[in-house]
């Protein structure tokens, strides 16, 4: 509907006052109407007369135009025209779905990346709940979306890992559940190999040396620890993405990537890299940017070429994508620009389909951002903390709620905050029923869900319908769902449908604290309007991730 107004509203403006303008409707508060334009002021500028003058008489115009659509149009301000929907508009808009707009479309969407040998900490735990969230966007409106991750399972820290344990055969444990989750874990065996780097020249070599076994797999011993190590660390991160209810289409390796990257930047020496100082650079000054090498003294690839071959990879994986989207941490934003200026270089249509998604710094209320083992906050250690925190809270509430509850804690405080901005985890504020929280949006829904549980169904509103104005308050803000979906995916902000939900929430409180439901005159309508309340309610958070239990 939104659409069509304003292609209508367009067409009013070019035949009175012959001017072609994009009308956008907005969303005033409510005491000024369902809608708000200011064609008015962008006429005034082209036609060089007053706005209030140029506003009234498109009003007059549209109440004639809109009479079926809109029951009530006003000028305000300056020249700001405002609509009020009629009763049987606003009904159909809570029917409203988001826009197919990537209906037939394939994008593919990467995210989390933890790398093997490493655990998976809360920057990884971020992306993967932030990209699991864009990817179900995207589905909302149409496409056949292919989840991917990409993983460092070649490099310095699997070598820095693997040199610590040959020097400690005896105390390592490479077992499934020990791996990741003891004192002897990968994870201290890296932070020994980091620092032994930093400190011991003669280990930094033999760690040297380990790397490049690594590349070429021609040292028994190591690569035995090698595969061990990888397999481990697989099996780890699918239990943890299991446990957020994240699956992945395909599984891409730095040792796939690498012998493409490497041949794709030898390829366009002379072209697009220059060979400087024994290693192979890309000149970002031309793209406004920096220089950064992508092949070392050495002869490696960093992990710029690397990226480039798995850019290729995926093209030849999904020659069909329409988008690329990849979600990292900002810090990695310079690099990507890098990047994606020498890959347009090499293959433009590649690169113009291929999106960076920066997301910020994450950290806890209580600063505590170390494990015992010196290596950063493990996820699993946040997951297994809140998990702990709604079982101490909720004690009696069934074991598949107090998982999708704490769930829901995570994902929702993740997410309702802005993608790019650093943010705190409160693991208190996380879990309360009270305030803009997961746990309260689930038990919102339990709630109108117990509503419609005490009759035997709700029917939908019929379009002669005349609404009250609380139940009026109510279906407009319903009615903006779609449209909040639009705008979402259009941003690719997982916030926005966060806000939305939480306000819906309050208004729908307010609604029910001073509207009987049932035993009233008006039971059918209003029953109606908390089944298309529930209904919202789990489609929006079913976009995030977060499950819609219907008791807690």
């Amino acid at each position: 509907m939104k659409i069509e107004l304003e292609q209508r509203i367009s067409a009013a403006c070019q035949e009175l006052f012959d001017a072609e303008i994009s009308v956008e409707l907005t969303r005033p508060e409510e005491q000024f109407g369902d809608y708000s334009i200011n064609a008015a002021l962008q006429l005034a500028q082209k036609l060089g007369k007053n706005p209030r003058e140029l506003a009234e008489a498109l009003a007059d115009k549209l109440r004639g135009d809109l009479a079926e659509q809109v029951s009530e149009i006003n000028v305000a301000g300056p020249g700001f025209v405002n609509l009020k929907l009629s009763d049987r508009s606003l009904i159909q808009l809570t029917q409203a779905k988001p826009a197919q707009v990537f209906a037939g479309k394939e994008i593919l969407v990467e995210f989390g990346d933890p790398n093997p040998f490493k655990a998976m900490h809360l920057g990884h735990l971020y992306s993967a709940i932030v990209g699991d969230a864009i990817a179900r966007l995207f589905e909302a409106t149409g496409a056949d979306v292919k989840r991917l991750s990409y993983h460092g399972d070649v490099g310095m820290h699997v070598a820095k890992t693997i040199w610590a344990i040959q020097k400690h055969p005896d105390k390592t444990n490479m077992q499934p559940a020990d791996f990741f989750e003891t004192d002897t874990t990968a994870g201290r065996y890296y932070t020994v190999g980091a620092k032994a780097f930093e400190e011991d020249e003669q280990a930094a070599e033999e760690i040297r040396q380990i790397n490049a076994h690594i590349y070429v797999q021609d040292d028994t011993s190591i690569k035995q620890i090698y595969e061990t190590g990888c397999d481990l660390s697989f099996q780890y991160f699918d239990r943890v993405f299991s446990q957020l209810g994240i699956s992945y289409t395909k599984r891409y390796l730095e040792s796939d990537s690498t012998k493409v990257g490497l041949a794709t930047v030898n390829a366009n020496v002379g072209s697009v890299f220059e060979k400087s100082d024994g290693a192979i650079i890309y000149r970002g000054e031309k793209a406004g940017l920096h220089t950064r090498v992508f092949i070392n003294s050495r002869g490696l690839p960093t992990y710029e070429a690397k990226d480039l071959g798995l850019a290729e990879l995926k093209n030849t994986d999904f020659p069909q994508a329409n988008k690329s989207v990849i979600i990292t941490a900002h810090e990695q934003s310079e690099y990507f620009k890098v990047m994606l200026a020498a890959l347009s270089e090499i293959d433009k249509p590649l690169a113009d389909k291929t999106y960076h998604i920066a997301h910020g710094f994450l950290s806890l209320t209580t600063g505590k951002m170390s494990s015992r083992s010196g290596d950063v906050y493990a996820a699993t250690n946040l997951l297994a903390a809140v998990h702990d925190t709604v079982k101490q809270q909720y004690p009696d509430v069934a074991d598949q709620t107090q998982t999708d509850t704490y769930l829901a804690a995570i994902k929702y405080a993740f997410l309702k905050n802005r993608i790019g901005g650093d943010m705190i985890f409160d693991v208190q504020e996380s879990v309360s029923l009270e305030g803009n929280s997961g746990p309260y949006l689930q038990y919102a829904h339990a709630r109108a869900r117990s509503i419609l549980a005490k009759v035997d169904a709700a029917t939908e509103l019929p379009g002669g319908t005349q609404l009250e104005a609380s139940e009026r308050s109510l279906a407009r803000k319903i009615g903006e769902y779609a449209e909040v979906v639009d705008k979402t995916v259009a941003e690719l902000m997982p916030h926005h449908v966060c806000t939305y939900l939480y306000e819906l929430a309050q208004i729908f409180n307010r609604f029910y604290e001073n509207n009987r439901v049932i035993d009233d005159p008006r039971q059918a309508v209003r029953l109606s309007l908390v089944g298309q309340y529930a209904k919202i309610l789990k489609s929006g958070l079913s976009v995030l991730g977060i499950a819609s239990p219907d008791k807690m």
